[in-house]
């Protein structure tokens, strides 16, 4: 069901690079720091450039049950929905499955607030498995969305501005010690850019603000800066990547 899987280093210091190719993963890397946001926008134009029919990203921190995978892209494949999200609110088990407390309110929190804002009736926004036509992301704007942690949130948020359907998964989660997270401090600052994110998307609508982000003038992976692109590729090129 899997025909190629692509894993983009955000120049870490690990040994996730030498890991993905000596499994036979597609590895590209970049040689400075782009941020969450910034590394998708590598690997959904990564796919894209490689052909891809149906997009499957998931974070890499076993969090989320890749087994998933195939009922996700089959969603998509039936042409009943463009996006399928993997939610770990659907099956009420996010805090059996050790989603911290404290998170778990302000997803509920945050979810309900968006919902109301843009009148749909999604389980979460916040997840980090997240499926997609390919059209969906030749269309949407994506390079005028953040490098940070609100890339996800946006994007979610400019599917719904496309007319795009959206539908939701239940996914099993799994927090643990060793699994990414990010602080209290960030996760604030993420909260209030979902807010502003969600009331811009409402104004947009409402046509009293036109919003790049959410409309076809915004900037697309199709046609990114070529700066932007020559550096997403250099770093693998001088790897020796494929």
């Amino acid at each position: 069901m899997v025909d190629d899987i692509i894993v983009v280093d955000d120049a870490s210091s690990d040994d996730t690079v030498a890991i993905a190719r000596r499994m036979g993963l597609h590895v590209y890397r970049h040689e400075r720091n782009k941020g969450y946001g910034g590394n998708q926008k590598s690997c959904y134009r990564l796919a894209l450039e490689r052909g891809a029919d149906i997009v499957v990203m998931v974070h890499p921190d076993y969090q989320y049950d890749s087994r998933l995978v195939p009922a996700m892209a089959y969603m998509i494949h039936s042409g009943i929905y463009d996006v399928v999200l993997g939610s770990r609110i659907l099956g009420g088990k996010a805090l059996q499955g050790g989603m911290p407390r404290v998170k778990y309110i302000a997803n509920r929190i945050l979810t309900a607030f968006q919902n109301l804002m843009i009148g749909q009736k999604l389980s979460e926004y916040h997840t980090g498995y997240r499926a997609f036509a390919r059209r969906v992301l030749e269309e949407l704007p994506l390079e005028e969305n953040s490098d940070d942690f609100l890339f996800d949130n946006q994007m979610i948020c400019q599917c719904f501005a496309f007319g795009f359907n959206v539908g939701e998964i239940s996914c099993p989660t799994r927090y643990f010690t060793e699994a990414s997270s990010i602080n209290m401090a960030r996760s604030a600052v993420y909260a209030a850019g979902v807010v502003w994110t969600s009331i811009r998307l409402r104004l947009h609508l409402w046509g009293w603000r036109d919003e790049r982000l959410f409309g076809r003038s915004g900037r697309t992976l199709a046609h990114p800066a070529k700066n932007e692109l020559e550096a997403s590729r250099m770093p693998d090129l001088r790897q020796g990547g494929r």
